[in-house]
């Protein structure tokens, strides 16, 4: 037999229990089922902060491979400690769930309807579970998507690989480029204003990478009247530059476009490809 508290002691996202909770809800009902709820609220709670470590990237100097594994495993305790205390998810799951508990058959214990709420287990075959994609993504995604589709249908490049680029560089949107007077550039793509550009400008400090060393710089970047002109410019600088050929060539690869972009030198961060590949695959929806 299976103890709860045992398992309830465990790490919120720790893997090797996973299978060990689906039984505990089959063999402990309602302690089972109690454990199970906790422990998804810790794994909600736990998506919320990776999500919002996302929205804003980290690109200082200390971070490295080894500070984000720390941090993913303080924010795992952390979601623990949380759903520990509840925020209300894991009562609402236990009453919806213990309300469709079934008739036991003879000779079998009665067990709630659970195994839904927890992830497979590795190797289990079970079929992958979509994650609950939060409110900023959401509206990020609804407020440009638009002007994403419009631009894929100028360069073949999905619009859900830019719209993680637009996510990437402006942090969901809240660290938007803006000019001294917090008038918005619309700048979501963070597109440098060269010589060969002749419309508004806006100067904003921003970190550069000089042999893998973080350097902050005041640039000029473009600005634009609204989101709709820095979609079609985006894809303009994409289809008319040579240096993006490859860029267009991999439209369809979410690797091969991030990783097309860091070789084209769209950004000096050394990380920028792996990063925009996170974004879109975990984050925006199909």
């Amino acid at each position: 037999m299976i103890n709860p508290s045992e398992l309830s002691a465990k790490l919120a996202l720790d893997t090797q229990s996973v299978e060990a909770l689906r039984q505990s809800a089959r063999q402990n009902s309602p302690e089972g089922l109690k454990t199970v709820a906790r422990q998804f609220e810790a794994l909600f709670m736990n998506m919320m902060l990776k999500s919002m470590r996302e929205a804003s990237p980290q690109d200082g100097a200390f971070d490295n491979e080894q500070s984000r594994m720390y941090t993913s495993m303080l924010d795992q305790q952390l979601s623990q400690n949380l759903a520990a205390r509840g925020v209300g998810l894991a009562d609402v799951l236990i009453r919806q769930l213990s309300s469709s508990v079934t008739a036991p058959a003879p000779g079998k214990q009665a067990g709630p309807a659970i195994p839904a709420l927890i992830p497979p287990a590795p190797g289990t075959g079970a079929g992958k579970t979509d994650a609950l994609q939060p409110a900023h993504v959401q509206a990020f995604q609804t407020r440009l998507g638009p002007h994403a589709e419009e631009a894929s249908r100028t360069t073949g490049i999905p619009a859900k690989f830019m719209l993680g680029q637009a996510a990437l560089e402006s942090g969901w949107g809240r660290r938007e480029i803006v000019a001294a007077d917090g008038t918005p550039s619309h700048n979501l793509f963070g597109i440098k204003a060269g010589g060969g550009w002749d419309g508004k400008v806006v100067e904003h400090i921003t970190t550069e990478y000089v042999h893998g060393v973080a350097q902050k710089k005041v640039q000029k970047f473009r600005a634009y009247d609204n989101y709709a002109d820095a979609f079609r410019d985006y894809a303009h600088l994409l289809r008319s530059n040579p240096r993006y050929q490859q860029v267009l060539a991999n439209a369809q690869d979410v690797t091969g476009f991030a990783q097309g972009l860091q070789r084209a030198g769209y950004a000096t961060d050394p990380h920028y490809a792996d990063k925009l590949t996170r974004i879109i695959t975990q984050s925006l929806s199909a």
